[in-house]
């Protein structure tokens, strides 16, 4: 035993360096980084949105960052597939936590998301967010913004998200996870112009100017052409990456709320991913997670698997800064 600990999300000394609990035991904090509000200094900062008050199917996201942290105490220990590392031998990663919402009030959640998100941004170098559902992509694209002026859209989805906005009785926007697209490009917070969606299976009125690419082109595509097409679209930008787990097929991931067939693999998604490590990714969500429907955390696998793989991506980064 010598060496080693057990709840490294509270001992940890330092946030760099991997943990040694049993991946079957231990506080379970994202890949046991440790948890703390103070997340000044780090790199990243990893929080939680557990919201799903604007889903148009099947409710349960709220459950994710839970479920998507439990999964990632499979990652413990090792050094992370494919990056050959431990992603934290020069990365500071912090578990910020959750966001603070009033159940009672969701029509107050957006604005709360939003200035949590800011000011965890004034004290990180990345946030990567854990929803909940895909309507909170849109304060964090308004923090985000705010931060780095517009931003090109990398998204992963089954669906386009561009949805008319509806109005609420006060004649406000209404943004649900069907349109949270629509109100940034209202907002003008991603330019559409170099803005891409991958794996998109279903119809929209309208794309918002979005290069799609679809989910019969991503069956043909090889992950090295998908990746291609998404760094000629950015073109060397600002990126805010979404990662909607629908976007994989039923098969791989069956806990969502609006699950779609004919989709791709998560091996050929995170493929797609590991050839995003030249992205200029400022920062990320993974949303759509819903435990009530998952089968033996297959998708809260995937979806963790996802967030690992944005951490790789910056480890390598930081790592080749390191020398």
């Amino acid at each position: 035993m010598a060496g080693q600990s057990i709840d490294h999300a509270f001992t940890a000394s330092d946030t760099l360096g991997a943990a040694s609990d049993p991946t079957y035991a231990g506080a379970l904090s994202f890949m046991r980084r440790r948890f703390s509000k103070d997340v000044s200094g780090s790199d990243v900062a990893v929080w939680g949105i557990p919201f799903d008050a604007s889903v148009s199917n099947r409710p349960g996201t709220r459950f994710g960052p839970q479920a998507i942290r439990r999964a990632s105490a499979i990652f413990d220990n090792d050094p992370q597939y494919p990056f050959h590392a431990d992603l934290f031998e020069h990365l500071r990663v912090v578990d910020g936590g959750d966001c603070l919402l009033d159940y009672r009030l969701p029509e107050r959640a957006h604005a709360a998301m939003r200035a949590q998100a800011e000011a965890l941004l004034a004290q990180t170098g990345f946030l990567l967010t854990l929803g909940g559902d895909h309507s909170i992509t849109f304060p964090l694209l308004q923090a985000h913004a705010a931060r780095h002026a517009k931003l090109s859209l990398v998204h992963f989805d089954a669906h386009q998200d561009t949805w008319p906005l509806a109005t609420d009785t006060h004649g406000r926007p209404r943004v649900d996870h069907g349109s949270f697209l629509s109100a940034a490009l209202r907002e003008e917070l991603i330019d559409p112009e170099t803005s891409i969606q991958i794996g998109i299976r279903t119809h929209a009125p309208e794309t918002g100017g979005l290069e799609i690419v679809h989910g019969y082109e991503v069956e043909d595509l090889s992950s090295v052409a998908i990746a291609e097409r998404i760094y000629r679209r950015t073109g060397g930008t600002n990126c805010y990456l979404t990662f909607d787990i629908d976007c994989l097929d039923v098969a791989f991931a069956p806990g969502t709320g609006t699950p779609v067939a004919g989709g791709p693999s998560s091996a050929k998604m995170l493929a797609v991913l590991h050839h995003l490590k030249n992205l200029q990714i400022v920062g990320a969500d993974l949303v759509e997670v819903s435990p009530p429907y998952d089968h033996a955390d297959m998708t809260a696998v995937a979806g963790a698997t996802v967030a690992m793989y944005v951490l790789g991506i910056l480890a390598e980064k930081k790592a080749a800064q390191a020398g």
